[in-house]
């Protein structure tokens, strides 16, 4: 009887399944903790910070390594619920954390996924705006701010104008999140839309235009677009995500006659957008992110939860795959000791802030196949050319690796500096080589003046 009961035992899942319904703070916390000790091995969950209520900001880490960076493994991170109101992504990162701790050892894709890359979910940038709702409603809800109504979309640094805003306690703590890891591509999950949403949010006022040029790379605009030097592996991410969800591609869904070509968007055509962390993402973090609209109606009933994972679920896993795209690799001078603060970029990709080497000297680049040109530059000094063939077939679950080794020897003190050539502020003044994003059509404004707000 013994011998039945733990045979029984060792058949049964460590932790109980997860039931389609929302998880309150407490509920999400037992949940989290439950996951991080019986699969301690490949998770590791820790508070980046609290809110203004002082509830934690949990994330749980997924990862062969989960408590630490490793060379050659790219961070990933999901991010939901920053706006209290809007829940689907909340529930579906409970979800898949569910799902890739219970298939690690036995499903060959999501084992490959977990050894290779390092997963970090947020489940709730805002529970106090979660806690807040006492009335459920599709379009708005007390709760999509912060306990000190403040937007967290709208709270970040802003690199096109000044936002001068107070920063609340989870934007601080996400950016300082941001520089303890070496983010490489991220999702920020909303609800009140069915659309994948790329950078760049906002852009350069219409009164700059006669001051700048229109072919600068860092950023651009057409048709009303403001477009980031990336702007091909945007348009891939963005559809990656929306042509797995069956919905997503499909016109006028919500009824409200925004419709979005193949699911996707230019953030900034459908509307600007001040201060939003997608765009704080991609320039001072050096990390690709994209904002997941995933349901036309902002807090769902519970019921519908099993039907929104089933449309997601495949998106969610296929997105981190593309984090594995384009190259990586370390830079290192002729001592093979790597060299931090180099940057590394496309020759014709220059970006608003230099993507740069992390203290290990490594580097990332998301770039789709084809024909490139490396810029290994350290500052102060010429910069080292190189052509790399990215073929159509990736390394499985892997970029392509290629090391640079730099003509120098020891310490340079160019390389000592932790931030350079980023300051906080709107960059466009600065310079007058950056162009001006116009401004979205008239037509499309009325259409969309009742959702701005409600991002």
């Amino acid at each position: 009887m013994d011998f039945a009961c733990l045979w029984l035992a060792l058949l049964l899942p460590l932790v109980a399944a997860l039931d389609f319904k929302y998880h309150h703070q407490e509920e999400m916390e037992a949940f989290l903790k439950s996951v991080a000790q019986n699969y301690s091995s490949i998770t590791y969950l820790h508070s980046i910070g609290k809110s203004v209520k002082g509830r934690n900001l949990w994330v749980l880490v997924v990862g062969q390594f989960p408590k630490e960076h490793r060379v050659g493994i790219p961070e990933f991170k999901y991010v939901a619920n920053m706006h209290g109101d809007e829940t689907v992504g909340r529930e579906l990162l409970l979800h898949l954390i569910d799902y890739l701790v219970t298939r690690h050892g036995k499903d060959l894709e999501i084992t490959s996924l977990i050894n290779s890359t390092r997963i970090h979910i947020m489940p709730s940038m805002n529970p106090d705006g979660f806690e807040a709702v006492r009335k459920p409603d599709c379009y708005y809800s007390n709760g999509r701010e912060n306990y000190n109504q403040y937007d967290l979309n709208r709270n970040f640094p802003d690199a096109f104008e000044y936002n001068n805003v107070s920063r609340q306690p989870e934007t601080l703590a996400v950016m300082k999140w941001l520089k303890s890891e070496t983010f490489v591509l991220s999702a920020n999950l909303h609800g009140g839309a069915l659309v994948a949403s790329y950078p760049f949010d906002n852009g350069a006022p219409v009164n700059q235009m006669v001051l700048v040029c229109l072919s600068n790379t860092a950023t651009g605009t057409s048709h009303s677009r403001s477009l980031t030097p990336d702007d091909d592996v945007f348009q891939h991410l963005a559809h990656t995500y929306a042509s797995r969800n069956p919905n997503m591609t499909k016109p006028d869904q919500c009824k409200n006659k925004m419709n979005f070509p193949n699911g996707v968007t230019n953030g900034y055509s459908w509307y600007p957008l001040q201060g939003g962390m997608q765009d704080y993402n991609y320039i001072w973090a050096q990390c690709f992110e994209i904002t997941l609209e995933l349901s036309c109606c902002k807090y769902p009933r519970e019921e519908k939860l099993p039907y929104f994972w089933n449309d997601n679920k495949a998106s969610l896993i296929e997105y981190i795959k593309q984090v594995h795209l384009g190259i990586k690799g370390q830079v290192f001078d002729q001592n093979k000791n790597p060299l931090p603060n180099v940057i590394v970029e496309v020759q014709d990709r220059k970006h608003i802030c230099p993507f740069r080497t992390n203290k290990f000297g490594e580097y990332y680049l998301l770039l789709l196949p084809g024909s490139y040109e490396i810029n290994v530059t350290v500052p102060g000094h010429e910069p080292h050319v190189t052509k790399v063939v990215i073929p159509e077939k990736s390394q499985h679950f892997s970029a392509l690796k290629k090391n640079f080794v730099l003509p120098f020897q020891g310490q340079l003190d160019s390389l000592l500096v932790s931030n350079p050539s980023c300051p906080m502020i709107p960059l466009y003044k600065m310079s007058p080589s950056h162009s001006a994003a116009t401004k979205p059509s008239l037509f499309l404004f009325l259409l969309t003046l009742l959702h701005i707000f409600f991002k």
